[in-house]
């Protein structure tokens, strides 16, 4: 009589690097994306700390380096430090001395008075602030989030577009009166603009990274 023998199990073979990469990626994409945004918002507004507590020169090394990013215009950016946090072009020009502020553009200012100027203006914040707070909103809800359709995203756009244009066109348009916006509608109408980009976008991610994360296990 013979015996019969049982099948030996398959063995389990291990993952190559680069999917062991990809699936990490695949699992962790919003907590990796969230905290590139939050270092990178996060520095514009350390630098000006730093000036204030006088390591000017890794203030310095923040400015330039995000100078390829924003104006960094003073009377469209917040301040740490001084007498107030927003400063009107009247203001920076009385203290400053120089009649024309855009000659200031990639110059933050540091200043006993004014204070230390952050690195991104008030509408980059508020961007990627909101895009940062709105991330993690996402990851509480996660799959019950569905895609912002691509008309409703242009309804988020408006307010950025109006502002910004009306802003930069007004007084060379003749039907445009020239206008200066406030720190809060920068600051608003980008952090619009920011929580649509993430609504729109951050879903259709998720889509994709599940099913790598189905193929790769």
């Amino acid at each position: 009589m013979s015996v019969e023998q049982g099948t030996a199990p398959a063995p389990v073979q291990r993952r190559s690097l680069p999917d062991r990469v990809v699936l990490f990626v695949a699992e962790h994409w919003l907590l990796l994306v969230n905290l590139t945004v939050f270092i990178f918002v996060g520095l514009p507004i350390l630098a000006p700390i730093l000036a204030e507590a006088g390591l000017e020169r890794p203030a310095l090394w923040i400015y330039s380096a995000y100078r390829v990013t924003c104006h960094q215009l003073p009377h469209r950016s917040y301040f740490f430090g001084g007498r107030e946090f927003d400063y009107s072009v009247a203001q920076i020009r009385a203290v400053t001395g120089v009649d024309n502020v855009l000659f200031l553009m990639h110059r933050p200012l540091v200043n006993s008075v004014l204070g230390s100027q952050t690195a991104l203006c008030h509408r980059d914040i508020g961007i990627y602030v909101s895009v940062l707070l709105a991330g993690l909103v996402f990851g509480a809800l996660r799959d019950r989030v569905k895609p912002l359709p691509f008309k409703a995203f242009v309804l988020f756009l408006v307010p950025i577009g109006v502002d910004g244009l009306t802003q930069l066109l007004g007084g060379i348009v003749p039907f445009l009166p020239a206008r200066e916006s406030t720190w809060l509608l920068r600051t608003v109408t980008g952090a619009f603009f920011g929580i649509g980009g993430v609504w729109l976008a951050y879903p259709y991610i998720e889509e994709g990274m599940r099913d790598i994360r189905q193929s790769l296990r």
